[in-house]
């Protein structure tokens, strides 16, 4: 990911990089950085390195349990204290269901909490893994309406409820969490499908709650940083009078609804 507005196009990254990925070329008369998206970046993170400008971040990196382990214990003290733990997160983290199984097999040992984010998008084998060693699961359901959600998505939802309802049935620990993005998923009957769903399945489990989660801008950063267009172009945020209304709307509700504000 490269940040322009560090930069100060002093040229030291393109002479360390392998691969030819960042080059130099003039814009306006001046010299500038600019990174080639057409090349295949191998992660030698040498670019990284020698930005004194920090305007270069190589994103993820190779880590073994053991290595996550020893970061995770140096707040081993505050988790137990606070009740708190370790949550995996993505993208999709069940992409890499095995390492996680790993992870908080090592985690449980020293009594720990954990939760996953998921989207609920991978196979059902996942999550039945995933069960025995986590304490909670943060569902996403973005469209409760299967034809919609292949719409915005390029897939139906059926996957995903079996696998929300597999994880109730198995008596899983789950909050559904729903983003609302104005024009996309917040008309008045999608968010009711969404929680009549819900309200339903939970006479069949333990569904702690549901978290709105209101749409906010906080990526729109990295797509500047990827050099990729915000697919979004008009502000789909809410104002503060729409998500009292929202709150009032959802309190009606006999079930604990809870909207997140940023």
């Amino acid at each position: 990911m490269f940040s322009q507005d560090k930069c100060v196009n002093c040229g030291d990254c393109v002479s360390v990089c392998p691969a030819g990925i960042h080059y130099r070329a003039e814009e306006n008369g001046a010299m500038k950085h600019f990174v080639d998206r057409n090349k295949d970046c191998i992660g030698c993170r040498k670019c990284e390195e020698i930005c004194t400008q920090n305007a270069l971040d190589i994103m993820g990196k190779d880590v073994t349990v053991s290595e996550l382990m020893e970061i995770i214990m140096q707040d081993y003290d505050f988790y137990i204290a606070s009740g708190g733990g370790v949550t995996i997160g993505g993208g999709e983290m069940s992409l890499q269901t095995d390492f996680a199984v790993a992870l908080f097999s090592e985690c449980k040992k020293m009594m720990l909490n954990t939760a996953v984010e998921t989207q609920g998008t991978t196979s059902l084998a996942n999550y039945q893994k995933l069960a025995p060693v986590t304490d909670t699961f943060l569902f996403d359901i973005k469209q409760i309406n299967s034809a919609h959600h292949k719409a915005l998505f390029g897939i139906g939802n059926e996957g995903i409820r079996r696998n929300l309802e597999w994880l109730v049935d198995s008596g899983a620990n789950v909050i559904v969490r729903m983003p609302l993005v104005r024009g996309y998923n917040d008309s008045w009957e999608a968010i009711t499908g969404a929680i009549d769903y819900v309200q339903n399945l939970a006479k069949r489990g333990n569904i702690r709650r549901i978290d709105m989660l209101p749409y906010h801008q906080l990526g729109r950063k990295k797509y500047e940083r990827l050099d990729m267009p915000y697919p979004i172009t008009q502000d789909p945020s809410y104002s503060p009078e729409e998500l009292d209304q929202l709150e009032t709307f959802f309190a009606q509700f006999d079930f604990d609804i809870r909207l997140v504000r940023h």
